[in-house]
Order: structure tokens, then sequence, then C-alpha cells
């Protein structure tokens, strides 16, 4: 049993706008042939481009600490005043 509605490849051929403009929506279709289950038609996930500070705050609470010099005290380790070109043998 599928959480989408099914449609035939029959279906999807005779009603395609209609069933893009529902993917184009948000609704997502379980294509099947002959009885059998061949694909799915999902919506893309659209990317957001902007999280708000207190979204990102809120996203950040269970984040494990941070300790600045620690880190500062790493990457004096292993970064050189050194030019290294990577094609150069």
């Amino acid at each position: 049993m599928t959480a989408q509605p099914e449609i035939t490849q029959r279906d999807l051929r005779t009603r395609s706008k209609e069933i893009m403009d529902a993917v184009a929506s948000g609704s997502s279709f379980t294509v099947t042939r002959g009885g059998h289950e061949i694909g799915a038609l999902v919506p893309l996930r659209r990317r957001r481009r902007f999280v708000s500070r207190a979204e990102f705050k809120a996203m950040s609470r269970g984040a494990p600490g941070f300790d600045i010099e620690s880190f500062r005290a790493d990457q004096a380790a292993i970064v050189t005043d050194e030019l290294n070109d990577p094609y150069e043998r």
C-alpha cells in the first residue's frame, strides 16, 4: 500500500497537464503499469535562500559547544605561510 495516489501509465499519458500541474502544486503520485508500481512522480524540493536569525538560533540551540581557542590552535597547527602549487611535481 502506498501513501500517495496511484495513476496508471495511460492516465499519465492522457491527463499529463493536469497531473503535472498537481505535482507542481506539491502532490505526489505512484505510476503503475499492468497493476505494478513502476515509478513515482514527486515535486522537486525547492531550496530556501534565506533563514531568519530567529530560525537559525532555534536550529542551533542543540548544537555542541564551540571552543574558539582550541579551533584556532588546530588551524595554526595545520596552516603554514608556504605556497604550494598542487600541479608542480
